[in-house]
């Protein structure tokens, strides 16, 4: 095998990261933290494992990421269900962000989608769900 498909996959998600960082930046959030501000968003309030269980990460990282998010004052905590675990959820400023990040994330979407042609667009979508 000539490839390795862990050097090729890396080298594409850090090329497509910037691209997402740096259409965010104006709205001061990179992609991992408009990303896991999505997840919360689509079930909030969710707790801490629930989210990590969604996002495909451990805990541990998770409650980094969220304490994070929660200084910038895009996030609240509060109980969960279960009163052993905190549950987190936006705040209004975390829903500001989304709004005004909205556009920007699709803006990329639609440069790489321009770049790459509707077909082969298709194509690395299934690829990669297949993975």
């Amino acid at each position: 095998m000539a490839h390795c498909y862990c050097i090729l996959l890396r080298k594409a998600s850090r090329r497509v990261t910037s691209l997402y960082d740096e259409a965010l930046a104006p709205i001061g959030v990179n992609l991992a933290q408009f990303s896991l501000l999505r997840n919360i968003q689509r079930a909030e309030p969710i707790s801490l494992t629930d989210l990590g269980h969604r996002t495909e990460l451990d805990r541990s990282t998770v409650s980094r990421n969220v304490k994070v998010l929660e200084k910038m004052e895009l996030v609240a905590m509060t109980n969960g269900q279960d009163q052993r675990e905190s549950a987190v959820q936006l705040s209004d400023k975390g829903r500001q962000v989304l709004t005004d990040g909205a556009p920007l994330w699709d803006g990329v979407q639609t440069e790489i989608e321009a770049k790459l042609g509707n077909e082969a667009s298709a194509q690395l979508t299934a690829l990669l769900q297949a993975l």
